[in-house]
């Protein structure tokens, strides 16, 4: 047991160290790791934690962590290999309230959960985050409350594009409104986008935090996932937003469409253009291919970097290796697809081999619907788009290689002529 508790402990002092946390005083740089409430670590400290981990004979078994200042910041509860990190919550609870601290780390080497006491459940994480990554963090008071008690009108982007323009003589004259929303390229939400936004309020009210849509290729969801963003970092539930796209032309347009939607209160970047700046930024586009380069994403990111997290095209995005990328970041987390909960049932009960690309495509989106908490295969929400035949209407969907188009986002800029339908 002896062996297992010093494994633990070397194991975790390197995650400490990696992510810019200090035992001892390096330069100017004070250490901003203790044992207790301002007792100092010592060498002879630590070589006694690696004997018997878990019985120190002095000091409390957890880590304190401190912010820039010095202040208690993050209580880091540490256990053996043996034990499951979480068996120690409570006990760490106690201790933060003690100490007055907002966040815990509980760790045994091998697994490790992020616990915002304000925010609910541990998050599982596979790093620790950095000091200053976790200063950000603080300044994002969640409030669930305000996301689903927030009024969005169809208006909500528009108010954002042009504040007054309800004021304004070109739409008061209904003559001049068409040609004036067209000119100032005024995106305004149909009543099913504004469906999948109280769905996803719903859902939060609910105490969930991961959701997933299901809306048809043409149906503007990149429009719906701007007025989802606004949401977020206007009730101050985010701070930063990470967008993840699966090809490299989408990036520019995604980039796009947010800076035409939401660019006069908020920064849209591309982060391989804006490596040193993209902090300054509240939303952050990238592929995911590009963060798990060479494991990119853990080398350059902290979990705590974004509180909200979204996939486009979930069902791909997020396949495969590309899952680590997406689990990685803690917070709330939205998927995107145009592939409907339909297709899953085409072939469920179908013979089909392993190299049938039909087969992979449901199990894709299968663990989509698992990874974002929707029971019975059934998304937070869904919309399908409804094209008229000669003889009846048809569901119409794109199932292979869909057509991406940031620009469509509205066809009809008048909303009160927009009809919408949900998922049958």
């Amino acid at each position: 047991m002896q062996h297992k508790e010093a494994t633990a402990r070397i194991k975790i002092n390197k995650l400490l160290e990696e992510a810019g946390w200090r035992f001892f005083a390096e330069g100017k740089r004070p250490a901003n790791i203790q044992l207790e409430a301002k007792v100092a670590i010592t060498t002879q400290d630590l070589d006694t934690l690696g004997e018997n981990y878990e019985k120190v004979t002095k000091g409390f078994i957890d880590f304190l962590l401190l912010n820039d200042k010095g202040f208690s910041f993050i209580v880091l509860e540490a256990k053996s290999e043996a034990k499951n990190p979480l068996v120690g919550k409570e006990q760490a609870r106690k201790y933060a309230r003690s100490q007055n601290c907002r966040f815990i780390i509980l760790s045994n080497g091998n697994l490790h959960y992020f616990w915002d006491l304000e925010r609910g459940n541990p998050s599982l994480i596979t790093s620790f985050p950095t000091p200053d990554s976790v200063t950000g963090y603080q300044k994002v008071t969640s409030d669930p409350r305000a996301l689903f008690n927030e009024q969005v009108g169809a208006d909500y982007i528009a108010l954002t594009q042009r504040p007054n323009y309800a004021a304004e003589a070109g739409w008061l004259n209904e003559a001049e409104r068409h040609d004036y929303i067209k000119a100032n390229k005024l995106r305004f939400l149909r009543p099913y986008q504004l469906q999948a936004i109280v769905a996803l309020q719903q859902t939060v009210k609910e105490g969930k935090d991961r959701f997933l849509f299901e809306m048809a290729t043409g149906t503007g969801k990149t429009l719906v996932a701007a007025a989802l963003i606004k949401l977020f970092l206007r009730t101050g539930n985010a701070r930063r937003v990470l967008f993840l796209v699966d090809r490299l032309e989408l990036e520019d347009q995604a980039r796009k469409s947010f800076q035409a939607a939401l660019a006069n209160d908020y920064k849209t970047v591309i982060y391989k253009e804006n490596r040193d700046d993209w902090r300054r930024a509240e939303i952050v586009v990238t592929t995911v291919q590009s963060l798990l380069f060479n494991n990119k994403y853990r080398l350059l990111f902290s979990p705590t970097d974004f509180d909200l997290v979204i996939s486009d095209e979930a069902h791909r995005s997020i396949g495969g290796n590309a899952r680590a990328v997406f689990d990685y970041f803690i917070g709330y987390k939205l998927g995107l697809t145009a592939t409907p909960r339909d297709y899953l049932k085409r072939f469920e009960g179908a013979k089909s081999e392993a190299k049938d690309p039909r087969e992979a495509e449901r199990r894709l989106l299968l663990d989509t619907y698992r990874t974002f908490g929707c029971e019975n295969s059934q998304p937070t929400y869904c919309h399908v788009r409804r094209i008229k035949s000669h003889k009846s209407v048809i569901l119409f969907f794109i199932i292979t290689q869909p057509r991406f188009d940031y620009e469509e986002i509205q066809s009809d800029p008048d909303p009160r002529r927009a009809k919408g339908s949900g998922c049958t």
